[in-house]
């Protein structure tokens, strides 16, 4: 009797944590929910400002009469970060496979180098690395529901206008992350003495604009700038691109935010039950099974199994 008591409390505890399990999931990885929402919405500050700490952390004036509120910032943003991915970890089905794909390693990359830089002086630039934790959060922005009385144009615009400001905000991070690599090969010898600086140069270079007050001065630095260049003409052609297609197209068909649990992939569409890359179950909780066993036939599906029969 005892064994069967043990058993079922057992039984009970394993349906909460599957519960608590999938609760965290649809938080963290879906957008569609209203938490999901508010999570993505407090996760893009937390990095965005995290990133400025790290850019302020770089000017020397405000280093040295704020260095040590900036110190207990990083580290309060850093304890956030591991939270955050211990709990990923947690709520998907495969954590192995997390943490070794793109996302997994960024989220990892972005709370290692202040936990090395205890040991490592000099090892916080590599901080930098967080603002890759943007792109994550861009499924927010996701395509809006066309209504079909509307006009073609007023369509393509509409969904050109999201699309651009993705763009834009790509191009941000691409500067931030240039300028903030420049500042690191150059330093302040050769002119770079801020990140922020350093990013300046990194638009200026990027829009082809080149006003040449700073330049890069070693071969590496000089070998970065070319690449930069490269992509300011590539960025030119972008836009155009983008609302040509819209207008080629008269709508766009609707696509989720929606995670896969186990592999994390993204661009499902709205009724897909299954992932379309590595063919798991989007919605455990909506499957036949889980972690105590096969779910049991409904009456319906019992009644209509006899008239078969």
């Amino acid at each position: 009797m005892h064994e069967k008591e043990q058993s079922v409390s057992e039984i009970k505890n394993q349906k909460g944590f599957h519960r608590l399990r999938i609760r965290l999931h649809e938080i963290i990885f879906e957008a569609d929910t209203r938490a999901g929402k508010w999570f993505d919405l407090i996760l893009i500050l937390s990095i965005l400002s995290s990133v400025l700490v790290v850019m302020l952390d770089s000017v020397a004036a405000v280093k040295v009469s704020h260095g040590n509120l900036l110190y207990g910032i990083e580290w309060g943003f850093t304890l956030l970060f591991t939270l955050e991915y211990l709990l990923r970890l947690f709520c998907v089905t495969k954590p192995l496979r997390y943490a070794f794909s793109f996302l997994g390693l960024v989220d990892l990359l972005a709370v290692l180098p202040t936990y090395v830089s205890l040991v490592l002086p000099g090892s916080q630039y590599m901080l930098v690395i967080r603002i890759l934790r943007v792109l994550r959060v861009f499924r927010v922005l996701k395509l809006a529901s066309y209504v079909g009385e509307a006009a073609i144009l007023m369509q393509a615009l509409l969904a050109s206008r999201r699309k651009i400001t993705i763009f834009l905000l790509a191009i941000i991070s691409l500067v931030v992350i240039f300028g903030s690599l420049m500042y690191l090969i150059e330093g302040p010898e050769n002119g770079f003495t801020s990140i922020p600086r350093s990013i300046y140069w990194a638009i200026v270079t990027m829009t082809t604009v080149g006003y040449g007050d700073i330049s890069p001065k070693t071969n590496l630095g000089q070998s970065l700038a070319s690449v930069i260049m490269i992509l300011g003409y590539a960025i030119i052609a972008v836009p155009t691109g983008i609302v040509t297609a819209q207008l080629n197209h008269a709508g766009r068909k609707k696509i989720s935010t929606q995670a896969c649990p186990a592999c994390m992939a993204l661009g499902h569409d709205p009724d897909a039950v299954f992932c379309k890359f590595c063919s798991e179950r989007l919605n455990p909780a909506s499957g036949q099974e889980n972690l105590i066993g096969p779910v049991k036939p409904s009456d319906e599906h019992v009644t209509a199994f006899d008239i078969r029969k």
